[in-house]
């Protein structure tokens, strides 16, 4: 497991109160007021050098945030846990179903299908090489986590990048 770095940390905690801050202040222009002033709180201590005292500083903030987090906080519909998380996974069409398009249909998309082209091949050359790399990194006793590694040596290319070179759409049209 990939551990954060502590800006990650105090990013997420900003980022974190200000979608709690949302679901407490209701009214927008409350809300800004507020939101500059968390702002000005988390930027108090932003030029901080000393990790000790830093981290401690971040220790009693996440203590903080977790005594007045909200109870029911606002969850955007999309967001894991939201009423439309995943919905439009029954629509999403896999990749492959692109092989067997008619030529005519291809010629609608040249650019697409030609650096589609481009990356099957691309695809073919760098398999053994990411394999190779999953078998190496892979602990005897499985993965611990579901992380892939990145590419280690220049001019690589991470394990299984396909996947995100051709996901498909987020929402049907």
């Amino acid at each position: 497991m990939a551990y954060l770095s502590h800006r990650q940390k105090v990013l997420r905690l900003y980022k974190k109160s200000l979608r709690h801050l949302e679901s407490w202040v209701v009214f927008r222009d409350k809300y800004r007021f507020e939101a500059c002033l968390l702002r000005a709180r988390f930027d108090e201590h932003k030029d901080e050098k000393d990790m000790v005292k830093a981290t401690l500083l971040l220790k009693a903030a996440e203590e903080e945030f977790w005594t007045n987090q909200h109870p029911q906080p606002y969850i955007f519909p999309d967001s894991p846990g939201g009423t439309s998380y995943e919905r439009y996974d029954c629509y999403k069409v896999p990749e492959w179903c692109l092989d067997f398009w008619h030529p005519s249909e291809k010629a609608m998309y040249p650019d697409y299908f030609s650096k589609r082209e481009q990356w099957k091949k691309l695809r073919a050359e760098s398999w053994d090489r990411e394999v190779q790399q999953l078998q190496e990194e892979t602990p005897a006793d499985g993965p611990k986590t579901e992380a892939l590694p990145p590419a280690r040596r220049q001019g690589d290319l991470p394990p299984l990048w396909w996947d995100y070179v051709t996901r498909p759409r987020e929402l049907p049209s």
